[in-house]
């Protein structure tokens, strides 16, 4: 996410922006201290790219139905 947001030029907007992992290994990004407006703009992104995953999944899905069909009337 960190890597993105950069990327997108927004890393103004998040002047504490760095990656790290966890003891874990998990990821991590600290945003630091942000102002409203930013915490918006991220909510969106977050929304937006979750729709957008939501919707590559059920296009995926579809397309896996429509192959299903076509070989089941094949055989």
């Amino acid at each position: 996410m960190a890597t993105q947001l950069t990327a997108l030029g927004l890393e103004p907007d998040f002047p504490g922006l760095s990656a790290d992992v966890n003891v874990a290994g998990d990821g991590l990004v600290r945003l630091g201290a942000i102002r409203p407006e930013a915490a918006q703009l991220l909510a969106e992104l977050i929304v937006s790219g979750l729709a957008k995953e939501m919707a590559d999944h059920s296009e995926a899905l579809a397309q896996e139905a429509r192959e299903g069909r076509h070989n089941s009337s094949a055989a």
